[in-house]
């Protein structure tokens, strides 16, 4: 066969295929997918028709983007994250995933490490392998909260160590991690001279009393932080496909001769629908914080009612939570999932895309209707019942 075996050994991403599994059974109660059901507020559209109509969305924008739209990503920055930044600073994205693939292309070389704690993302992970990295994972403390392991990081380091890569509000675990462990991580990365590349799509969705922090805010930093955000995830744009990031100046120009090639520049309809995002009144971000707050609440309950089938850490952040299943069934998560799919008629998300401790757990998302949560768990209540027989 004429393919790379480096992405030939790309494992096939069991999100993309449980919702193609999905697709070949009627009414099913989706948990699976990390995208917001409720569709971004009307004022994001209507800005985008109105560049349509006033024919300014035809052309390439510069290839970091919008010099209007990268001002007020500054004033964000500066406003939400505690970041100061400059607009050549700042690269607007295809949505988070692009600038990450981007940041990993500019800073790991064919053999570097790149650590990620782990359950992590899967995409990450597979962009280490693309960039001919090496993922290293290091397992968070799971009883915890997986919370990062600060001591695991620091003698996983080898002299091959070029990165560490996280998610915070974690994707899949809903973990935020505290700005003490992140400074903790900050001195690490100083020390040994590492990049930290940050993804932070779920910042604006943390609960209770847990705050999200940016690394990118220690000044001591700046040389050594790429970090990653996403209006899809906070104003509900998922499929207008734009993200952005900062760096520091001298990493910028490598960065974008990643950009380049992935992307050329953003569709610059969805550049002027993420300008009238960031233009125009935040509150719908406060309203989806408190829809999802009320979701993982009732999902919460729901699995207290399970607590036979499956253990839960409660969710700090982000819409997506990582139970632990019971089961002898769930040491294959892969299938187990499948078989809830088949014959419960719910779509999951299998731990084992998630790294290696992920096996074992599923990813339950909490960013569909209340209704939906309630359906999925009443088929799951019947099922598991009827499992034990």
């Amino acid at each position: 066969m004429n393919h790379s075996n480096r992405v030939a050994n790309i494992p096939k991403s069991a999100i993309h295929e449980m919702t193609r599994l999905s697709k070949e059974i009627e009414d099913v109660a989706f948990l699976s997918w990390a995208k917001p059901t409720s569709g971004a507020p009307d004022h994001i559209g209507e800005a985008a028709i109105s560049a349509i109509i006033n024919g300014l969305v035809d052309g390439y924008s510069v290839s970091s983007g919008l010099v209007e739209l990268r001002q007020e990503i500054v004033k964000k920055l500066k406003r939400d994250n505690n970041i100061e930044a400059n607009i050549s600073q700042v690269v607007v994205t295809v949505g988070a995933i692009e600038g990450l693939a981007a940041a990993i292309m500019a800073t790991v070389d064919p053999g570097d490490e790149v650590i990620l704690p782990s359950p992590t993302y899967s995409t990450h992970i597979n962009q280490v392998v693309l960039a001919s990295g090496v993922p290293v994972f290091v397992p968070t403390i799971e009883e915890d909260g997986f919370r990062l392991d600060i001591k695991g990081i620091q003698k996983t380091i080898t002299p091959k160590t070029k990165a560490i890569l996280y998610c915070s509000p974690s994707n899949p675990t809903g973990t935020v991690f505290s700005e003490q462990e992140l400074r903790q991580l900050a001195e690490i990365a100083l020390e040994h001279n590492l990049m930290v590349i940050t993804d932070e799509a779920y910042e604006y969705f943390t609960f209770e009393n847990h705050k999200h922090f940016s690394i990118g805010s220690i000044p001591e930093m700046q040389k050594n932080v790429v970090s990653c955000f996403t209006f899809t995830k906070s104003y509900a744009m998922t499929g207008w496909r734009i993200g952005y990031l900062i760096a520091d100046e001298e990493i910028i120009p490598q960065i974008n001769k990643a950009h380049i090639p992935f992307a050329i520049c953003v569709p610059v309809v969805s550049q002027y629908a993420a300008l009238a995002a960031l233009k125009n009144s935040q509150q719908c971000i406060e309203e989806f914080r408190q829809k999802y707050l009320s979701a993982r609440n009732l999902m919460c309950q729901r699995l207290d009612r399970l607590d036979s089938v499956f253990e839960y850490q409660k969710p700090e952040g982000s819409y997506l939570m990582f139970p632990k299943i019971f089961l002898e069934e769930g040491k294959d998560s892969q299938q187990f999932c499948e078989k809830l799919l088949r014959e419960a008629k719910v779509s999951t998300t299998p731990g084992v895309d998630f790294g290696p401790t992920g096996e074992g757990h599923l990813r339950l998302s909490f960013c569909v209707p209340e209704e939906m949560i309630n359906t999925a768990f009443d088929r799951m209540e019947v099922y598991f019942k009827q499992l034990k027989g």
